[in-house]
């Protein structure tokens, strides 16, 4: 069964950079998409970036341009680079992976989340 750990959460001010890390851990055939997911305190969760075992990236139209994920498949981790922080994206972070397990059973994967706090 595969794991999934967050780490670099914190408080930034609004035009400041935070870089995310997500590692996977167990055992499984693949790991094909992950991705990172955010809730804020009252909202749905929602896209933030998500990026394929090739590297095809996709990023939620509030973030492009400011956010850059990144993969390593050697390693099973992946990465958020945010910059630019605005106070909106004060949120809980959360690592997303579509894995498949060694039963061949598709399984979608959720880290733990960590908290990003962006002050004015």
């Amino acid at each position: 069964q595969v794991q999934l750990v967050e780490s670099g959460g914190g408080l930034v001010q609004a035009g400041g950079s935070l870089r995310l890390s997500c590692a996977a851990s167990g055992v499984a055939l693949m790991i094909n998409g992950m991705g990172w997911y955010r809730q804020a305190p009252g909202k749905q969760r929602e896209l933030v970036a998500t990026i394929t075992s090739g590297g095809t990236t996709n990023y939620a139209d509030s973030v492009k341009g400011r956010f850059t994920i990144s993969r390593d498949n050697a390693k099973y981790t992946i990465n958020l680079q945010m910059n630019s922080l605005k106070p909106e994206d004060t949120a809980v972070y959360y690592c997303n992976a579509e894995v498949v397990s060694i039963l061949h059973k598709y399984l979608e994967v959720w880290g733990q989340g960590t908290l990003v706090t962006v002050s004015a």
